[in-house]
């Protein structure tokens, strides 16, 4: 029986979310017709041009770059504030697709310096597929145990906190994981990658030992053999991917699947032997032949330890993907696991004719498994819903600035960003 079973609250909360998630699609019969018009997509910062300027034929463009500042708060940073620039780009072949690579820098009010390097970009008419994930953090994060279990039953009737299982943990965090992939068929993709996770100065607050005070990761490392204090994670993959999505920017139809399996092997002091697997598949089904804009889209992923014992930090948590997408609702490295299975469908739709304006309506969910107490995957899961916006702001990459609103158990959390969740 899964968490969220049996609580009023949630029942409450879902029927109304059935309700708005359900409502839109009843419009689209009604919408098609004005949809079907001639509507010319328009951007938000046309508002801001001269009437006349707009309607002028310019050069099409194979690029796009934005910079926008990141502001905003969540429980895992505090108050931040920072910037973020994207490029978005492709050959000049009509077939080439587009490749995004994104750099981020935010200072927080908890004293955490985040910079992030993201890449996935398509090379050589679609046949060679590079992926990274480059992260250097001055970081603090609680701690909150292992599985989904960890919120129990009726916890809201409770006056159940998070706040009260949080154990806090100050570190730096140095990630660079990149992998390079070369097509051996139409949308298939085989290669391999590196992948390095140096977590230093781990400082955890809560810890006395000299009088029996112990925490979740301390119990964990002593218990696997893992420095507490400092660890390097090493090792190379094997990738295989399918991506037949028609924009990888902002996709209307295809799928995206991955599956990476990594080897991690003991090449310094205070290493375990490991294996991980991680999977994942993003799935877009249009849901009327007159307006593409009405999409339905499902992303799932899974991973797995699969042999050995990896460092605390390193195992599986929600809002650790490349993203750092997953999870909305929920904070940052909340539920952490040996093994973890996430799913989100999104509902998205048009608001204005032009594409101006668009919104989505969604769900997730995670479940994450604990050995050491005998919690299976699936034995407990965790929802979340939400509602988002969306701002179009260049009509050839079918770029949006995306503003999201997700409820959870126990949780909630707002969200600003450039490109769609998934």
């Amino acid at each position: 029986m899964v968490n969220f079973s049996k609580n009023n609250y949630f029942q409450y909360k879902y029927a109304i979310f059935g309700f708005l998630f359900f409502l839109p699609l009843s419009l689209i019969a009604q919408t098609e017709s004005e949809n079907s018009r001639e509507c010319p997509p328009k951007t938000i910062l046309e508002i801001f041009k001269k009437k006349d300027s707009v309607y002028v034929v310019k050069p099409t463009k194979n690029n796009f770059f934005l910079v926008i500042p990141a502001i905003g708060s969540q429980p895992a940073t505090g108050f931040f504030f920072g910037g973020v620039a994207q490029y978005t780009f492709k050959g000049k072949q009509a077939s080439d697709k587009y490749s995004i690579a994104n750099l981020g820098i935010t200072y927080t009010t908890k004293k955490q310096w985040l910079i992030n390097v993201k890449n996935n970009i398509l090379l050589n008419n679609n046949k060679i597929f590079l992926s990274g994930d480059y992260r250097l953090y001055v970081f603090s994060q609680p701690n909150y145990g292992l599985g989904t279990d960890i919120i129990p039953h009726h916890s809201k009737e409770a006056g159940f906190s998070i706040d009260s299982i949080a154990e806090p943990m100050d570190y730096n965090y140095f990630k660079f994981h990149q992998t390079v992939s070369f097509e051996v068929a139409k949308n298939y993709y085989v290669g391999g990658g590196i992948n390095l996770d140096w977590y230093s100065s781990i400082k955890d607050k809560d810890l006395d030992v000299a009088n029996g005070q112990f925490t979740y990761h301390y119990n964990y490392s002593q218990k696997y053999g893992f420095n507490d204090l400092e660890y390097f994670l090493s090792g190379m993959s094997l990738n295989l991917v399918h991506d037949s999505r028609d924009n990888q920017v902002n996709s209307t139809h295809g799928w995206f699947a991955n599956i990476n399996y990594r080897f991690n092997p003991v090449l310094f002091n205070n290493q375990k032997y490991s294996n991980v697997l991680f999977t994942e598949y993003r799935g877009f089904f249009p849901l009327s032949n007159k307006n593409k804009n009405y999409i339905l889209a499902v992303w799932t992923y899974g991973q797995f330890v699969t042999r050995g014992k990896v460092p605390y930090l390193n195992l599986p948590a929600i809002g650790w993907d490349q993203r750092s997408r997953s999870g909305e609702g929920y904070t940052q490295g909340l539920f952490r696991g040996d093994n973890l299975v996430y799913l989100s469908t999104e509902f998205r739709f048009p608001i204005t004719c032009n594409q101006m304006l668009s919104g989505t309506v969604f769900t997730n969910f995670v479940t994450a498994s604990n050995s050491d107490t005998n919690t299976a995957l699936f034995s407990s899961i965790q929802p979340s819903a939400g509602i988002g916006l969306r701002i179009l702001i260049d009509k050839k990459t079918r770029t949006n600035l995306i503003a999201d609103y997700a409820w959870g158990n126990n949780s909630k959390g707002f969200y600003l960003n450039a490109g769609e969740t998934f």
